[in-house]
């Protein structure tokens, strides 16, 4: 069995990755475009090879996170969800004096 720190990294990773996806996608488009103009403006340039280095860079990383999201979805379907206990505000249970 799972401790449940495990399972507080595991949903804080997944967390984050999400939030990081988007990030990835972005530097892929930026550096396509970059690679794409550099390689139109300058064909075979050192520019437009480093456009294309960061290109599949980005693009791996997108690559990697999506996958291991995937299999993260995967894996946590058979688990039952557990959310924290709603916060709520009790009236004053104290007796006024």
């Amino acid at each position: 069995m799972a401790q449940k720190s495990d399972h507080v990294e595991s949903v804080r990773a997944v967390r984050q990755l999400r939030r990081v996806r988007p990030v990835y996608a972005g530097g892929a488009l930026l550096w396509a475009a970059s690679a794409a103009w550099t390689g139109w403006e300058q064909p075979g340039s050192r520019q437009m090879w480093v456009s294309v280095l960061f290109l599949v860079v980005f693009t791996g990383l997108l690559s990697v996170t999506s996958v291991w999201l995937s299999r993260q979805r995967a894996a946590g379907e058979g688990r039952s969800v557990h959310h924290a206990a709603p916060r709520r505000t009790f009236a004053n249970r104290h007796a006024s004096a």
